[in-house]
């Protein structure tokens, strides 16, 4: 073997010993501080939150197959004496005219355009933030901060007076209109445009004369699709979930949507028991489209929460 041959052999011997060390390193790294006794604690801690949230859907899972009888007169945490799922949610699905059906599709609505809007203008926003200076920055992204410390039911009457004035109320835009807004998108977007959109890259585009918009959607807008992904699965569930706002500014109840449309038949149930039925399926069918929706985002939204940390 030639001096050649030599050397070349031994800088990959070098370089395979240098990765196995670092290998090595990183797994000790990850491995540090993980004794048995801690490793339990966390795994029976995640336990314990795991119940706190599966527990109340199970127990609707459970009693959406009981009569109205084995509601009360069994334990809540197990099935009855005959399985009625399917007659109750069809009991759901015609119960006043199929009003049920109207509220989902209004559910759908609601959650739907509004948290594709917001999303967008949350992430357009942001990363206008994130790479643009100009005069005032520092106190729209105070005023931004401000509005993510602000609960939404402190806005829901002042919207309200806001909307009657301009007679919106009672409205598929009452309900619309204020869900376009997300201070926490705009905040999480602007943090991870920060991170994960290269200024070369932006410059490079302008070199070669790509417009302002142009950057935004075609380079910038991949690199923040995990970002996007998750401030759309948590503006998704906030509208679905909401209820104050609906209450304050809708009277018809074919405007609805699933969460108030529940409640009202809930505040029924002491002049009709069968409405207990009629409240659990319901509960149960609203929960789907929210599960469905995490499982499909899954990836996308672990990604979202972590990959601008480790970027830039």
């Amino acid at each position: 073997m030639s001096a050649t041959q030599t050397t070349h052999v031994s800088e990959r011997t070098r370089k395979k010993q240098a990765m196995r060390l670092e290998r090595d390193q990183r797994s000790g790294a990850r491995s540090a501080g993980r004794k048995p006794a801690t490793t339990i604690i966390v795994t029976a801690l995640l336990a314990i939150v795991a119940m706190y949230f599966l527990v109340p859907v199970y127990w609707v899972i459970v009693n959406a197959t009981k009569s109205t009888e084995d509601l009360f007169g069994t334990s809540g945490f197990w099935f009855g004496k005959e399985f009625l799922l399917f007659d109750n949610l069809k009991a759901v699905f015609t119960a006043n005219g199929g009003i049920f059906s109207r509220w989902a599709l209004n559910s759908l609505l609601y959650s739907g355009v509004g948290s594709v809007l917001a999303t967008y203008f949350a992430v357009a926003a942001g990363y206008a933030l994130a790479k643009y200076r100009f005069p005032g920055r520092r106190a729209v992204y105070a005023f931004v901060l401000g509005g993510v410390l602000v609960p939404g039911t402190a806005t829901a009457l002042p919207l309200f007076f806001l909307f009657s004035s301009v007679g919106l109320t009672n409205t598929y835009w009452a309900v619309l209109i204020p869900s376009l807004v997300s201070p926490f998108g705009l905040f999480l977007a602007s943090i991870y445009a920060s991170a994960a959109v290269p200024d070369s890259m932006l410059e490079a585009g302008r070199l070669d004369g790509v417009s302002e918009i142009g950057l935004f959607h075609r380079l910038a807008l991949p690199q923040l699709t995990p970002a996007v992904v998750t401030i759309l699965l948590f503006q998704f569930v906030a509208i679905w979930n909401n209820y104050f706002l609906p209450l304050v500014m809708l009277a018809d109840e074919k405007l609805y949507p699933i969460t108030l449309g529940l409640d009202n038949w809930r505040a029924q149930t002491d002049r009709l028991p069968e409405f207990f039925q009629l409240t659990t399926g319901g509960a149960l069918l609203s929960v789907i489209p929210l599960a469905i929706l995490i499982l499909v985002l899954q990836r996308f939204w672990r990604g979202g929460l972590t990959e601008g940390s480790v970027k830039g």
